[in-house]
């Protein structure tokens, strides 16, 4: 009679758990439920995260830290201890995220993740967040993402991927944010067609070719292009973006003039240096950009007057001529300008008087130029320790 009772209350027991169990997976889709679990299975907290604690399936999964429920459906997982600093995933991503067809944001966090972007991430077809940065994922961004016709947010950065941008992701309709900044990419830079698109940043990458004319969008507020081989003029594809408020073309390879109605954008910062610009530098007015670095480009004729309200401009290393305007000197004298590199051009003179002190607040750099210093003042190191440009120099160059 005994084990009877036994028998009957291990029975009993079984049978709740069957249905705990089983309550627990009926709140939640069974394709999500089954989905999670093949995530899981392919990912593993990083020494000192703990992350996955959470992630009893014998429990409720829209109570998982990270996973966020619309119904009996997954809407959004953010994978990973989001705290800064704290350590974050290893493995890598299953197909399976291409099961979750109601979810609309997904965000990894920093960590060691490898392999590949699984193709099934185009079945999304509600996604409209997608953030795997400051991992290792490696191989191309797939064609297939062009899929995502709602996306709104692309941010793949700090990773290892290569191979081009495909040119379905530059025709997503939705797009905002572009965020492909510090991988291994190759080719051109696609036409992006999305008028909402306000943030591309693509710097860090072996990118080249040239920009299309007509390939970025005049709703653009943050440009960041630098440290990939890009050639080409870009006053087509610049003179429309008059809603930039950061730009940086700097360390490519960018030829022709520099289009002098980018001085009027409501730019903070603008950085053209490292480049092969040529010609003259004529803004339509005076400038009133914070920050303007043209240096190490190949810019000639004399300095425009309209640079003379700029706090930090760099102009070094170029092939300017003439003199230097005295709006300049005023601006300096009054310390207006904060910083103003002029060494290693072809510059003839500056009106200053030699006695007078430049206030501490400035630095002023006139070295190795067509003329005798009036001025001496701390030059950064790398403009060399030659105070004047040999007058042979000079004699040749015509600007």
């Amino acid at each position: 009679m005994k084990c009877l009772l036994m028998r009957i209350s291990a029975a009993s027991v079984f049978l709740i758990l069957s249905q705990f169990v089983f309550a627990a997976q009926a709140m939640l889709d069974p394709v999500d439920f089954l989905a999670l679990q093949s995530i899981r299975k392919r990912l593993t907290d990083m020494p000192g995260s703990n992350y996955f604690a959470s992630w009893d399936f014998t429990s409720d999964p829209c109570n998982f830290a990270g996973v966020y429920c619309d119904g009996d459906r997954v809407v959004a997982l953010n994978l990973g201890d989001p705290r800064a600093g704290s350590p974050g995933l290893s493995g890598r991503l299953d197909p399976a995220f291409g099961k979750l067809s109601a979810l609309a944001e997904l965000t990894i966090v920093p960590g060691r993740i490898m392999g590949s972007l699984p193709h099934t991430f185009s079945q999304l077809k509600y996604l409209r967040f997608l953030a795997i940065s400051r991992n290792f994922i490696s191989g191309d961004i797939p064609a297939s993402f062009g899929q995502l016709r709602g996306l709104r947010t692309l941010d793949l950065s700090f990773n290892q991927l290569t191979g081009s941008i495909p040119s379905a992701v530059g025709n997503l309709p939705a797009l905002s944010n572009v965020i492909l900044c510090h991988n291994r990419l190759s080719g051109s830079v696609p036409p992006f067609v999305s008028q909402t698109l306000t943030r591309l940043d693509l710097k860090h990458n072996d990118l080249s070719g040239w920009l299309s004319p007509h390939g970025l969008p005049s709703s653009l507020e943050y440009l960041s292009l630098s440290w990939n081989r890009l050639t080409g003029p870009v006053d087509k594809p610049l003179s429309h973006l008059n809603r930039l408020n950061y730009i940086d073309l700097s360390l490519n390879r960018f030829t022709g003039c520099i289009p002098g109605i980018i001085f009027t954008f409501p730019i903070t910062t603008l950085q053209l240096q490292r480049n092969q610009f040529s010609g003259p530098v004529q803004p339509e007015n005076l400038v009133a950009i914070p920050a303007v670095d043209l240096s190490y480009n190949q810019l000639s004729g004399e300095i425009s007057p309209m640079f003379s309200t700029v706090q930090k401009l760099y102009l070094n290393n170029n092939r300017f001529t003439g003199q230097v305007p005295a709006s300049f000197v005023d601006r300096v004298l009054s310390a207006g300008i904060e910083l103003l590199y002029l060494q290693h051009n072809y510059l003839t003179g500056i009106e200053i008087n030699p006695t007078v002190e430049i206030p501490l607040s400035t630095s002023l750099c006139l070295q190795y130029n067509c003329m005798v210093l009036p001025v001496q003042t701390p030059c950064p190191l790398r403009a060399g320790r030659q105070k004047t440009r040999p007058t042979s120099q000079c004699i040749q160059w015509k600007g």
